[in-house]
């Protein structure tokens, strides 16, 4: 099983945490040291269980928080491309134990299987990750431009997607806060993705084995919920991908763990039932019995996020107050 939460996104700052066993790895650092060890225990870690630190990118947001962070873990591993190490480490007072890697390459972080690809951003050499584990595979995709090949086949065809909705298109085009020129390379080929962006991706490299999907990097004046949410689970919807649960991170509020474990088998209960020698009376009432209640092992769990699939509408009332 592997388990994924993040601790905050947005232009803020943002940081992710991906889990198999006792390795716990947190995926970018971009909130204060304080605030990644608070999100950490709301979750259910301590900072000190922390393996190993991936960076996709130089970025403020994306890093600020790792000079504090390691004050009282100087050997924790940070894993990062040479252009990105040599960047970081200029504003660092304190080394990591630096593990550099090349755009493209595959490595082990813990138990983890961990491939790194190649994305368009104004950054000097981003990637984004795919960690892979017991046959389980999750895909993240911060700051990026514009979608491409390489991207939709690095995330195919995976269990859970960590995917950047930055903005609506409508509304960054009418934001007034912003000048011209940052509204251009916000949406240029090396900015960011929009709401469109994301559902297209999302809906072009999904297949029934996914479960999970997580937008990041919402833009505070230019995005929210019920947009980037409905827009991709919409385009999910038209492909018949009804399994799939769409979350988006917030800036404020971690999101607790998802847990991505490997479909069940279908049929169970029935193939359970001929295994034992029960009669086709016996296997029939038994499978009845199951769909019946289907919410039954919903009930006994103790996370509300976990396993729990909900209508659009009803998610972001409930995450995010707000009403259609």
């Amino acid at each position: 099983m592997i388990r994924f939460a993040v601790l905050g996104s947005g232009s803020s700052g943002n940081c992710s945490v991906v889990s198999m066993g006792h390795d716990h790895v947190l995926i970018d650092i971009g909130l204060s040291a304080r605030q990644i060890e608070q999100r950490l225990e709301s979750i259910g870690l301590v900072a000190d269980q922390i393996s190993a630190v991936v960076l996709t990118h130089e970025h403020s947001d994306h890093t600020c928080g790792l000079d504090v962070f390691l004050r009282k873990r100087a050997g924790l591993p940070v894993f990062a491309t040479s252009h990105t190490c040599a960047v970081v480490k200029e504003g660092l007072r304190r080394q990591p134990k630096w593990q550099v890697f090349h755009a493209g390459d595959a490595f082990a972080v813990g138990t983890f299987e961990v491939e790194s690809f190649s994305v368009p951003h104004d950054a000097v050499d981003p990637v984004g990750f795919v960690f892979r584990g017991e046959g389980l595979g999750l895909g993240s995709l911060s700051d990026t431009g514009h979608v491409t090949h390489l991207i939709r086949e690095r995330l195919r065809d995976l269990d859970a997607l960590h995917v950047e909705a930055n903005y609506d298109e409508m509304l960054l085009q009418n934001d007034r806060k912003r000048p011209w020129a940052t509204k251009q390379r916000i949406s240029s080929r090396h900015g960011h993705l929009s709401n469109t962006q994301a559902a297209d991706l999302v809906a072009e490299v999904a297949s029934e084995r996914l479960r999970w999907v997580v937008l990041n990097h919402l833009s505070k004046d230019c995005n929210n919920a019920p947009l980037a949410g409905g827009e991709v689970g919409k385009a999910l919807r038209q492909r018949g991908l009804d399994q799939v649960t769409v979350h988006c991170a917030s800036q404020k509020t971690p999101l607790p763990f998802l847990e991505i474990r490997p479909p069940a088998p279908a049929c169970s209960d029935a193939l359970a039932a001929d295994s034992t020698g029960r009669d086709q009376a016996g296997a029939a009432r038994s499978q009845q019995s199951h769909h019946s209640s289907p919410a039954r092992g919903l009930q006994e769990d103790p996370s509300p996020f976990v396993h729990q699939i909900l209508p659009l509408t009803e998610y972001v009332q409930q995450e995010w107050g707000f009403e259609n």
